[in-house]
């Protein structure tokens, strides 16, 4: 059986699904493949890893209803090498065929029996704004821990109350940002690097689509002809209420741009320290050093801190990672600090419905 597509179209569809197979060299062929279905009407891409599901069409008619599962990463090698255009795509019993002029490829297929479909939708998704709600994620995402040995902290925890409040941490840093909360739904978890291909996929969107499975507990987002379904994490999220500080000792209003500069100067020092670097907060400056402070190794920016001097350690790749965060169009950041073993709060000018925590180091310098 032949069927014809427009390059850049399979193209996008194909790499769009790859992003969320099994990337797990211990994964089934099933879990590492893309399957492709075709009727009268359209033709579907599904994928999974069995925690994420996703699914996107095309209008394309086909002769007769088709159903085939292909390993993507070849194959969109081989398109990304052709130029624009048509392509002839050849269905036979063991392979594929894709072929443009006098260019050919051949590529095996798969079985697609048992392969996992995403769960049944009862409901009409909910509509919900896009225009604030992923640049305030974008705030909290990278805090999520990328190590699964504590799964819960991989995922971005919700809480509805009043107004919903989004929570990220890896055990040495947390993001909490308050948002309006656009719809009713019970407080859960989901996985931050899903939410982190959502974002891409919704970049462009005013509004997308939203619904909660709760018999699933699972959570889908329809992105014009895409959905994308995650399954939620289960677990209690740490009680990160009590990590943040109800006093400031000291509190310190740099420019985001001064700060992210000392570091990223203090931190070649730092490098073979345990990448650890000393600021020091005084009444009329901050002072950055490295652990072992030589007088050549320093730096420092003009600022204003109310309350007591005291000097913190940190890890530089924490605030390198928070600073660069920040949006653009926000010059200033305000730090508070209670006591150098307490957690140090970070917020950003103007921006009051946001706070960034990082554990300090505890250290003893010579």
């Amino acid at each position: 059986m032949k069927i014809i597509l427009e390059k850049n179209i399979f193209l996008e569809k194909l790499s769009l699904a790859a992003r969320f197979t099994s990337q797990r060299t211990a994964a089934t062929q099933i879990l590492q493949g893309v399957l492709v279905k075709g009727n009268k009407k359209e033709i579907s891409f599904y994928s999974s890893n069995l925690n994420n599901y996703f699914h996107t069409k095309i209008k394309q008619e086909t002769e007769k209803e088709i159903i085939f599962l292909l390993e993507p990463q070849k194959i969109i090698e081989f398109l990304t090498l052709i130029p624009a255009g048509k392509i002839n795509i050849d269905l036979e019993d063991k392979k594929i065929i894709i072929s443009q002029n006098k260019t050919k490829g051949a590529f095996p297929l798969l079985a697609p029996l048992d392969f996992p479909l995403p769960p049944k939708k009862e409901k009409k998704a909910q509509k919900i704004k896009t225009k604030d709600f992923f640049n305030d994620l974008s705030l909290i995402l990278f805090s999520a821990a990328k190590d699964e040995g504590r799964p819960v902290l991989t995922g971005i925890n919700f809480v509805a109350d009043k107004d919903l409040t989004l929570v990220s941490t890896d055990g040495f840093r947390l993001s909490l940002i308050k948002i309006k909360k656009q719809l009713e739904h019970p407080p859960f978890i989901i996985p931050a690097s899903f939410l982190e291909e959502v974002s891409k996929l919704a970049r462009d969107e005013d509004e997308i689509g939203f619904l909660y499975i709760e018999e699933e507990k699972t959570v889908v987002f329809e992105i014009k002809k895409t959905e994308v379904y995650s399954r939620l994490i289960e677990g209690d999220f740490p009680p990160f209420e009590k990590v943040i500080p109800e006093k400031r000792e000291t509190k310190t209003t740099l420019d985001k741009d001064e700060l992210l500069r000392a570091i990223k100067l203090i931190s070649i020092f730092a490098k073979e320290q345990s990448n650890i670097i000393i600021i020091d907060f005084k009444k009329e400056k901050v002072i950055v050093r490295p652990k072992k402070e030589k007088k050549e190794d320093v730096t420092e920016i003009d600022a204003k801190t109310e309350g007591e001097e005291q000097t913190i350690a940190f890890n530089y790749r924490f605030l390198i990672d928070f600073l660069n965060h920040v949006p653009e169009n926000k010059k200033n950041i305000l730090v508070e600090v209670l006591r150098p073993d307490a957690p140090v709060v970070f917020k950003i000018q103007d921006k009051s419905n946001f706070l960034h925590i990082i554990m300090p180091v505890r250290i003893q310098e010579d």
